[in-house]
């Protein structure tokens, strides 16, 4: 029990759930509350949203940094000032001018300087302030007492800065001094320049702590969103205080559930979920498609490609706006079913909507919507065989995205005033997504050795290089071919099975007949080169076509689906007919009959076994004498008794139901092809009168002459003629 538990076809489907639920829940947001995407004065396109706490309303940026910027303009600025500046820049000042000013202009120019620094130098930047804002006023901190400090405002109407105190002492001293000299001495100006600097500055401690006192009427709340209050509706355009109120709302959600056991839970919630959707499938596969289930490449492609499409429907709903419309879930369908069957294609979509849906804002309008376009597709679109038929599945898809759509809105809203054009738009371009399918469909095929209806319908195209060479190499088996794919096909359709695949392997099942195709008696004409050869040697002749016609579709590269057709046909049988003249040829000697057996092996599909009936039927068919319907019934049941008596169909999943039910297929099929023709009467005329009317009839176009025409009744037209009298 253990050995069978822990199986190597155990352990690798474990190890592709395990990968495939590791891989979703690595790529699932972390955040365990609904997300939104919104844009600024776009509307807001989810339904009534309430706050879920008590939150406060801050300003939005565009008016918070309105009333900063009205803050930092009307705001007077705290300033301290620096006497040991003035002192000694004026004490420079008098030192650096003495070479080149007489006792009198140096005293002119000091006392300026001096009176400069007692009405007070401002930096650039401060004195701008001042003077934008009108206000000649500034604010400056002083100690009035002990640990007690006063706020003293002073008059900045008469400070300067640097540039305009220059200006102003350069013009004085010009102006007293014109008639003398004229202009101050370049070195005078050079020492002035030097000497002045700002004595009054920004307090910036202090400044920066009244300013942020001011500040707190912008950042403060101006309000509260009780528990419970409308935040932001449906269709509700989101100008920039809603803006910020869903900005708070988030980041809030975000702070609340920021706790790691919470977190913790939250993930493993998640992965609980993924889990059981998984097993689910997992026993529908073992129980209901058990040959998927049981074939490792299968599984391997349905379990990557659910779980890639999980990983890009995610990543489409995070990081694109609208991006849940743009994800072509239908597509899960249309893929599986064409490599697997409608049954495991409709499981993959509910297996893949359920996990995505983990991420949809609204899961029951996504479930819906999906699922209800995921199901049409599959329905219309049965078996693919036709590139146009995607065509035709986008087009329905499009259609169900619409009604849907149409029907989410009138169940939210009550009306349509919520229905958009837009989103319709994205609906289409959805589709459009859809149609191309098809490449993808061929990317896997490569990858994972599959063969699609698509590739089938290509390969039973009987102008295809391969079977036009068997046309003309062995034409009776050509047609042979032929006539086992329609019979062949006939009985696929009425079991369920795939008749596509039917009648592509029934082309292909006989190509190893080329190498010799004299061998067989579809093409012998009078000559048959069996008959100077022993029992074994013919057998192995006949047998050959198998080995051989492996090797030619290896070389021709055909899919192994169709290479189960030509070493499956004849099973383990026996090449009975020159395995009974062997035994009647040597009565005394006991013949192995692994000499006349086929290399098979026996059938192991519904497909291949209906082919190893037809195959047998069709080719018997031939040496009857009479299609009467009795003929036709007796050949069919002791031809497909004789096969299951002989083991060879035990191994194929076929019903003794399902082989009835092709037995009715062949006899009905048969019976169509071998009709009898009804014979033409003659006219009973006088011999001159008969030979004229022979003659009349010969030279008249679409007439049928007597020698070609005439059958017994119970013929059909593809039996030898009944020769005429005249013939004989």
């Amino acid at each position: 029990m253990w050995n069978k538990l822990f199986s190597q076809l155990n352990l690798i489907r474990f190890g592709l759930a395990i990968s495939a639920v590791a891989v979703i829940l690595l790529i699932l947001p972390r955040a365990d509350h609904q997300s939104f995407s919104y844009e600024l004065n776009q509307p807001w396109k989810y339904p009534l949203l309430t706050a879920d706490f008590d939150m406060p309303i801050l300003r939005d940026s565009a008016s918070a940094r309105l009333m900063r910027d009205s803050i930092d303009r009307m705001f007077v600025p705290f300033v301290k000032q620096k006497p040991d500046v003035a002192k000694a820049n004026i004490e420079k000042f008098s030192s650096l001018i003495d070479r080149y000013t007489s006792p009198e202009e140096k005293s002119v120019l000091t006392d300026l300087l001096r009176k400069t620094y007692e009405e007070g130098i401002l930096d650039s930047r401060l004195y701008e302030h001042v003077e934008v804002n009108r206000k000649h006023t500034l604010r400056l901190v002083e100690n009035s007492g002990k640990n007690t400090k006063s706020v003293v405002t002073l008059d900045a109407g008469s400070m300067l800065s640097p540039a305009k105190a220059f200006r102003r002492i350069d013009s004085i001293y010009s102006h007293e001094l014109h008639e003398k000299e004229g202009t101050m001495n370049p070195e005078v100006s050079k020492a002035l320049n030097i000497c002045i600097s700002p004595n009054i500055v920004v307090d910036t401690a202090t400044d920066y702590k009244y300013r942020s006192q001011e500040y707190l009427t912008v950042t403060g709340a101006m309000g509260v969103i009780k528990t419970g209050q409308r935040i932001v509706d449906r269709g509700e355009i989101i100008n920039p205080q809603i803006f910020t109120n869903l900005n708070t709302y988030q980041d809030m959600m975000s702070t609340r559930q920021s706790d790691a056991r919470s977190h913790t839970y939250f993930i493993i919630g998640q992965g609980i979920y993924i889990v059981v959707i998984v097993i689910l499938l997992y026993m529908f596969m073992s129980l209901y498609r058990s040959r998927f289930f049981a074939n490792i490449r299968q599984m391997t492609f349905l379990m990557s490609f659910i779980s890639l499409f999980i990983v890009f429907s995610i990543i489409m709903f995070e990081y694109f706006a609208n991006g849940i419309y743009l994800v072509p879930f239908a597509a899960v369908p249309v893929i599986i079913l064409v490599f697997f069957d409608s049954r495991t294609a409709i499981f993959a979509l509910i297996t893949t909507v359920l996990i995505a849906a983990l991420v949809a804002t609204y899961q029951f309008q996504f479930i819906f919507m999906e699922l209800t376009v995921g199901l049409v597709a599959t329905f219309s679109i049965r078996q693919l065989s036709r590139r146009s038929q995607l065509l035709r599945t986008a087009g329905y898809s499009f259609l169900a995205y619409t009604a849907t759509y149409f029907t989410i809105c009138l169940i939210t809203e009550g009306n349509l005033s919520q229905f958009s054009i837009r989103t319709v738009g994205l609906f289409a371009i959805n589709s459009v997504v859809l149609s191309f399918a098809y490449i993808l469909i061929l990317v896997i095929e490569k990858l994972f050795g599959f063969t699609s209806t698509v590739t089938l319908v290509e390969l039973s195209d009987i102008n295809s290089p391969l079977l036009r060479k068997l046309a003309e190499i062995a034409p009776g088996t050509f047609q042979h071919s032929i006539q086992v794919s329609t019979i062949a096909a006939e009985a696929a359709r009425a079991i369920g099975a795939n008749t596509t695949l039917v009648r592509t392997g029934a082309l292909y099942h006989d190509i190893g007949k080329m190498n010799s195709p004299i061998f067989f008696t579809e093409n012998q004409h009078g000559v048959n080169p069996h008959a100077g050869l022993n029992p074994e040697t013919s057998a192995q002749k006949i047998i050959s076509h198998v080995t051989d016609g492996l090797a030619m579709a290896s070389k021709e590269k055909l899919p192994s689906v169709i290479k189960s057709f030509i070493s499956e046909h004849h099973g383990r049988g026996l090449a009975k007919y020159f395995y009974t003249t062997a035994v009647n040829e040597n009565p005394d000697k006991v013949i192995d009959k692994e000499k006349f057996r086929y290399p098979g092996p026996n059938p192991q599909s519904k497909e291949t076994a209906i082919l190893m009936m037809a195959d047998a039927v069709e080719a018997a068919s031939r040496s009857l004498k009479d299609y009467t319907p009795e003929s036709i019934n007796n050949l069919v049941d002791k031809i497909v008794d004789s096969q299951i008596a002989d083991g060879l169909l035990k191994e194929a999943p076929i019903s003794f139901q399902d082989v009835e039910t092709v037995k009715r297929a062949f006899k009905s099929r048969l019976s169509t092809i071998y009709h009898s023709r009804v014979q033409y009467p003659e006219i009973k005329k006088n011999t001159a009168s008969a030979e004229a009317e022979k003659t009349t009839a010969a030279n008249s176009e679409g007439s049928p002459s007597e020698d070609t025409e005439k059958t017994t009744p119970t013929q059909s037209g593809n039996t030898k003629n009944e020769p005429s009298e005249k013939d004989k």
